[in-house]
């Protein structure tokens, strides 16, 4: 997993409310179990007319949000069925933060185990962001998670609060399978000894 330190770049705004998992990514796409590939169906009822053609007004295929990195959204980001492929489906489009009043919890817990970085902010926080999100190309906010700020193109800066441990995963780039590694000496010494006194096991 990729690590999050900072994290400067032009915010898509996505002002709706409840914006659910099959949203996200729709039920179709849930086949595979590879992380790769579900950028491109992203938001994919939103992005795409039901023969394939982008729909211009949808925020991400608009120019200066094609490659944007961070989302402000709506309350209740997330929520609805707690599929993994949410996370996936962002990250793989190349979304690493996600800026919200609320997220469904699975799909908070989620985003830390897939270097994802969703903040929660107050309302007033986040208006002010998604004005400033609105201004396109011409204003770039940055993500801070050390100091655990977010900076505002005007320079208004708002801290957020981020659990410790999900803090240092992300930092470090740890993910489940990363967190195990980091025991390997451990769980190697704890085999060897188990072997020698149960060598029939």
């Amino acid at each position: 997993m990729d690590k999050f330190t900072t994290l400067t770049g032009v915010a898509a705004p996505m002002p709706l409310v409840n914006i659910d998992t099959d949203m996200i990514i729709p039920k179709q796409f849930l086949k595979t179990i590879q992380r790769s590939g579900l950028g491109k169906n992203l938001f994919d009822e939103m992005r795409y007319t039901p023969d394939g053609k982008e729909i211009p007004d949808f925020v991400l295929n608009q120019p200066a949000y094609r490659n944007s990195q961070i989302i402000v959204a709506g309350d209740n980001f997330g929520c609805g069925s707690s599929r993994e492929h949410a996370p996936w489906a962002l990250l793989d489009f190349g979304i690493r933060c996600v800026i919200s009043t609320s997220f469904a919890d699975i799909f908070f817990n989620n985003c830390f185990k897939n270097g994802i970085l969703p903040v929660v902010l107050p309302q007033a926080a986040v208006d002010h962001l998604m004005d400033d999100a609105r201004k396109g190309a011409n204003a770039r906010i940055t993500i801070d998670l050390e100091a655990q700020t977010v900076t505002a193109s005007d320079g208004t800066v708002f801290a957020f609060e981020v659990d410790a441990f999900k803090k240092h995963c992300l930092l470090n780039g740890l993910d489940d399978i990363g967190l195990t590694l980091e025991k390997a000496s451990a769980i190697d010494s704890f085999e060897a000894k188990n072997a020698a006194l149960r060598p029939w096991a």
